[in-house]
């Protein structure tokens, strides 16, 4: 139950940054950087009584129900409650405190820091196994019926969207929205991969049983021990291999220094690390 709680107010986190960065940025400069949300911001131009978060609302519910008809219920929950939330948080954060005009006249600046803030939100959603649904559901169609890659449907999608602004709001629109959809993906590949960085760490001592002892009972983390013969003593020893997150690994360190200060020990980055106790294999 704990588990679950905390997911969905990470979920909520990271929608209410995406929020943000449409209501605060996107929509006053009218960039359309891909998404529902660019989308939203396009057909905005023309139907400007219709608020931007009541389109994405009924742009959401017209892609689930196409899904439902081409993919089938293959969307999950939070996907669901995920998509339906953010186009709400824009709704009532216009509603209640439209943005009559952009809060600065550079774009180029606005539009990084609109990505950034984007790009973080979206990577705390994807780390809860969930998406903000939108052009997704046209990659996943895409991607059933024409064998189009996933990341290359949303990619093609987005581009299209951020094109059709430069036919709207005029060619430099259309060029801010085209590099916004490119940063957002580098950007939101570098987050998750800080996200989901673990240590590897490979340790040889004298007091390996103790090491094994504080891996397994004060970090709660599970270890491989191997033997293993050195080529300059020709002594047998235990190596032990353990993957942490950075904090036990910085608690592993300090332990080891305070019982075995000639301890050898390597380490090597893992950005993402699947099974009991990491990331669920989906």
């Amino acid at each position: 139950m704990k588990k679950k709680i905390k997911e969905y107010i990470l979920i909520n986190l990271g929608l209410f940054l995406v929020a943000l960065s449409i209501y605060l940025i996107l929509a006053p400069n009218s960039l359309a950087p891909g998404g529902i949300s660019g989308l939203a911001i396009v057909v905005n131009h023309f139907l400007p009584k219709i608020p931007v978060g009541a389109l994405m609302m009924c742009s959401d519910i017209i892609l689930f129900i196409i899904g439902f008809i081409f993919i089938g219920a293959e969307f999950g929950a939070k996907t669901i409650y995920s998509s339906f939330t953010l186009s709400g948080m824009v709704y009532l954060l216009q509603k209640y405190h439209p943005m009559k005009e952009p809060f600065s006249h550079d774009i180029l600046a606005q539009l990084i820091f609109a990505t950034c803030i984007s790009a973080v939100g979206m990577a705390i959603v994807f780390q809860q196994n969930a998406c903000t649904g939108g052009t997704d559901i046209i990659a996943k169609i895409l991607n059933k019926y024409f064998n189009i890659n996933l990341g290359k449907g949303v990619l093609m999608c987005d581009i299209i969207i951020a094109v059709s602004s430069g036919f709207v709001f005029g060619i430099e629109s259309g060029m801010y929205g085209v590099l916004g959809v490119f940063l957002n993906g580098i950007v939101i590949d570098k987050v998750i991969q800080n996200l989901t960085l673990n240590k590897e760490v490979v340790i040889v001592s004298n007091n390996s049983d103790d090491i094994k002892e504080y891996i397994v009972n004060e970090l709660e983390r599970g270890a491989t021990i191997y033997s293993a013969k050195g080529a300059f003593t020709n002594e047998e020893k235990e190596v032990i291999r353990t993957i942490l997150g950075r904090k036990e690994f910085i608690k592993l360190k300090k332990y080891i220094k305070s019982i075995d200060e000639n301890a050898f020990i390597t380490v090597n980055h893992v950005h993402e690390t699947f099974g009991e106790g990491f990331l669920n294999i989906v």
